[in-house]
């Protein structure tokens, strides 16, 4: 393939999950009634506060490209916390474990130097 169409599907991805977690953001900030729902799941409605703070803060670090590692990683390790909750309370998961994929096929793809640490079987 092109490398100018897989940069543009890697950025386009990009976006879509970032758009996914500020979404998410902003659902558990404005409210609604399943807001107040997901509030009893997890604590709180302060608690809600600050899982779409983290949202929005890891979004921002998956977007800046000298940072988008450590965003991806963090990404990696929210959803993975999110599909235990959801895994633990008997609700459906499966849509989760799509933009877990996802993640990971983007973060593959958009820096290729995390899928030769994490796949490369030649120890140093």
């Amino acid at each position: 393939m092109n490398q100018r169409i897989t940069k543009s599907l890697v950025w386009i991805l990009t976006g879509f999950i970032a758009f996914i977690f500020i979404g998410s953001g902003i659902f558990k900030l404005v409210g609604g009634v399943k807001t107040v729902e997901m509030a009893q799941s997890v604590g709180g409605r302060s608690n809600l506060i600050i899982l779409a703070f983290l949202e929005f803060v890891i979004a921002i670090l998956f977007l800046i490209p000298r940072t988008g590692v450590v965003g991806i990683l963090l990404m990696i390790a929210y959803m993975g916390g999110a599909l235990a909750v959801l895994f633990v309370s008997g609700q459906p998961f499966i849509f989760l474990i799509i933009i877990q994929i996802l993640i990971w096929i983007t973060g593959l793809f958009r820096f290729p130097e995390l899928g030769q640490r994490l796949l490369n079987n030649n120890r140093v």
